[in-house]
């Protein structure tokens, strides 16, 4: 096992308005997306890191998280410190793998397109596992298990660009033996829905979209059947869910979707996840985000806070959500309740470093891009790079973001780590330590670090001391916290045209906001159900084109900077 220190120890006690920005800082548990776990090396060439497809279950007290070609799987006891669980006895490298809790029992199934083999353990921690069933029916790809309120066992599986989601009923109690044949359950209508039409903004019209990735919920007595679409590689790629009154359907779809849905920012995409509760009954999507550069299925897991509103409408929230999040200690009534209000500080500032490849130059440390990067023209503990902040802020987080160029590495070894020192200043010749893993001996690429103490400073630079391969590059050198300056100006207009042709589509234009870093749009079917968001840095148009051509549609926007966020009282409608 390895363990991977994520955040700081700290008593989890969620914010009041009586409390000081420090004393919040100082209680609470924070993570950011991507997830920071050590992401395997895939054990061929290209040399990359990937994971995707996870499934989280909460089983004897710990979450147990699952995913593809990882070479193992990790437990956590509270969603922000995960240990890796290194074995060979189940088929850690297959994809999208499933797992359930059944009485005193987890069972594993991957997929498989030779023969599918559900493996049980009773101590997942250490690594154990049994056949429980040597061969199911048929194999099946991106299996789900799902167990009703009456014990009832049923399997949901699928992936193709030409087939559906299926499901059957299984016999739990005679080995897993199927009742009646496979139901076809969900079928790709990209005509009508947008976010199944393939490409990073939904534009590939001519090919047929990858529906997969089935995962099952039941929430005040309806069944909530998830699918991912429309392809792991593109930045739309995002979960939606169809509803039915019976685990076997006939479905019909939800009103809102996709219902995980997050196509902007440094960490787009959330696709192909599993949707789970927490132990104080709140409930959480981990999906897949696309880097998909040096090979298509280079990808890392986003978790995000999930929510079923007052009508039964399942959404999930990714507003800001490659920003902190607090990992709360109760049940919570909305994102709003664990979003800290850490601003991103970083973001297009100007960089200097020791020394770069051309084609990979320093701006890329903070345009916001998880796919581009820049690197060192060594991996030496000479490289550095830093970033002048153009103001003096309060930072409360930090996010190295490494990329892997010139590696020459395959699958898990012993002994990959990354070391470092951050270090921060006021006049940028004083400089103090903030952050010193000169000694690390952990493979997080991306190592966020919450800090306990907040640092005030107008400079931030990295130094190297050793990386796992290959240069020193990094893809973000992310920085959060809080400015004192004004908030941006509201947006006071807001343009909205609905393509006639093609009412996937939508286009927006808006006022520039004065001292705006970006904008959020929030939209949805509902002037009071804006589940969706879409995030936009610097520009002023947006085109979206994931729209459903038979519902319309309510947008608003707010501004964001430095110093906060600021809402606008515009609400458009696109009939």
């Amino acid at each position: 096992m390895k363990r991977i220190s994520i955040l700081i120890t700290s008593t989890l006690i969620l914010f009041s308005c009586c409390s000081s920005p420090e004393e919040i800082n100082k209680r609470i548990r924070t993570i950011c997306n991507p997830v920071d776990i050590s992401y395997r090396f895939r054990p061929e060439e290209p040399s990359r890191r990937e994971a995707a497809d996870p499934s989280i279950v909460y089983f004897k007290d710990a979450y147990y998280l699952f995913a593809s070609m990882s070479g193992g799987y990790w437990h956590s006891n509270d969603l922000t410190e995960w240990t890796f669980i290194e074995t060979n006895e189940i088929p850690t490298e297959e994809y999208a793998p499933t797992a359930i809790s059944l009485e005193d029992t987890i069972y594993f199934l991957a997929s498989s397109g030779i023969k599918s083999t559900i493996y049980k353990s009773t101590e997942p921690k250490t690594g154990r596992w049994n056949i429980a069933k040597d061969s199911l029916f048929s194999p099946v790809w991106d299996p789900a298990f799902f167990q009703d309120d009456d014990g009832r066992l049923y399997l949901y599986w699928g992936c193709s660009n030409m087939n559906p989601i299926y499901g059957i009923e299984l016999d739990y109690n005679n080995n897993f033996t199927p009742i009646d044949e496979p139901v076809s359950l969900i079928f790709a209508n990209p005509d009508d829905y947008g976010w199944e039409v393939p490409g990073d903004y939904n534009t590939i019209y001519s090919n047929p979209p990858w529906i997969e990735g089935a995962w099952m919920n039941k929430f005040n007595g309806i069944y909530y059947l998830q699918y991912a679409g429309p392809g792991t590689e593109f930045k739309s790629y995002s979960d939606g869910v169809y509803i039915s009154e019976n685990p076997l359907g006939p479905y019909k779809l939800a009103d809102h979707n996709p219902f995980a849905y997050k196509p902007e920012g440094f960490a787009a995409g959330a696709g192909h996840g599993s949707t789970f509760t927490d132990k104080y009954g709140n409930y959480w999507h981990i999906g897949t985000i696309t880097i998909s550069v040096k090979h298509i299925f280079e990808r890392r897991l986003g978790l995000y806070p999930t929510f079923f509103d007052d009508e039964g409408v399942l959404f999930t929230s990714t507003k800001y959500g490659d920003y902190p999040v607090i990992i709360p200690d109760k049940k919570i009534e909305s994102s709003k309740d664990i979003f800290p209000e850490w601003m991103l500080l970083s973001y297009n500032k100007e960089v200097t470093v020791s020394s770069f490849i051309d084609s990979l130059p320093p701006v890329n440390i903070t345009d916001e891009n998880i796919r581009t990067y820049w690197a060192a023209n060594t991996g030496n503990d000479t490289e550095w790079a830093g970033i002048d902040l153009n103001g003096e802020y309060d930072v409360y987080a930090i996010q190295i973001n490494f990329a892997e160029h010139n590696t020459n590495i395959y699958g898990r070894q012993d002994g990959l780590c990354y070391q470092y020192t951050v270090e921060v200043s006021k006049d940028n010749r004083k400089w103090e330590m903030l952050i010193d893993k000169s000694d690390n001996q952990t493979d997080n690429s991306h190592d966020y670090t919450h800090l306990g103490q907040k640092a005030s400073c107008r400079y931030i630079r990295i130094k190297n001391r050793k990386v796992p391969g290959g240069n020193f590059a990094l893809s973000g050198f992310r920085v959060f916290g809080k400015g004192t300056g004004n908030k941006p100006e509201t947006v006071n207009q807001l343009d909205i045209t609905r393509n006639p042709d093609n009412r996937r589509s939508v286009l927006l234009k808006w006022d520039k906001s004065e001292n705006a870093t970006g904008y959020n749009i929030s939209y949805g079917i509902d002037k009071n159900k804006l589940y969706h968001n879409y995030f936009v840095y610097s520009d002023t148009s947006l085109t979206i084109n994931s729209l459903n051509t038979k519902q319309e549609y309510y947008f608003t926007i707010e501004s964001f900077n430095e110093n906060g966020i600021t809402a606008s009282t515009i609400l458009k409608k696109a009939e």
